[in-house]
């Protein structure tokens, strides 16, 4: 998706939640400073022409993953329920709210991992981007520019399904999202209700 037809969504999320775009920007430009080359052309070889299967977090994850086809990227938390059961994905998708030492670690053995800059987690993108000795790829919300890129989408998991279709991915699957999860606080509904619209404008009825 192009920027130009992102920003018109992208401004009635942040009124939405009440976000801050200048915040949002601040911290693309600070993900910038941190990262010493782009790694897109490998996140592109994972998804073009390719099945991708994009991995959210939801609780039936572990009951879905004999559905996974071809490139596997994890929506942040998701890397580890992964990992866990033996699945190391290609590519993590993550803002770092749920990032541990074992997102270096799958970086480090060569997961592409998609860094995402918004205004509440600059702390952590300078607590975490640095330890990234693997391929990184930087993203934001707001308008790309040099190393930091938008391929639309708002939370981990859309924000991975957008990338998949925009680097040209043949087939991408969803596996573990529920969109329906009503024991989540506002925020989190809020989002889950924003997934389902921007995953609709791919053509996925979740």
């Amino acid at each position: 998706m192009r920027f130009e037809e992102w920003e018109p969504l992208y401004e009635e999320i942040l009124d939405y939640f009440s976000f801050d775009r200048a915040g949002d920007e601040e911290a693309a430009r600070i993900l910038a400073g941190l990262l010493s080359r782009d790694d897109l052309p490998a996140l592109d070889a994972l998804c073009r022409g390719r099945t991708v299967t994009v991995c959210g977090n939801a609780p039936c994850l572990p009951r879905q993953i004999d559905r996974i086809e071809g490139t596997v990227i994890a929506a942040d938390a998701a890397a580890g329920v992964l990992y866990a059961r033996g699945v190391r994905p290609d590519a993590v998708f993550t803002d770092l709210d749920g990032a541990t030492d074992l997102l270096t670690e799958m970086n480090r053995l060569g997961t592409v991992v998609v860094v995402h800059a918004h205004g509440d987690n600059i702390p952590l993108l300078r607590l975490r981007v640095p330890g990234l000795s693997g391929p990184v790829v930087g993203t934001t919300q707001a308008e790309p520019f040099g190393r930091i890129h938008n391929f639309g989408g708002f939370s981990d998991g859309d924000r991975a399904v957008f990338a998949a279709h925009t680097l040209g991915a043949e087939r991408v699957r969803l596996v573990g999202f529920d969109l329906d999860d009503t024991s989540v606080d506002p925020v989190k509904r809020g989002k889950l209700i924003w997934a389902r619209r921007l995953l609709a404008l791919l053509g996925h009825d979740v």
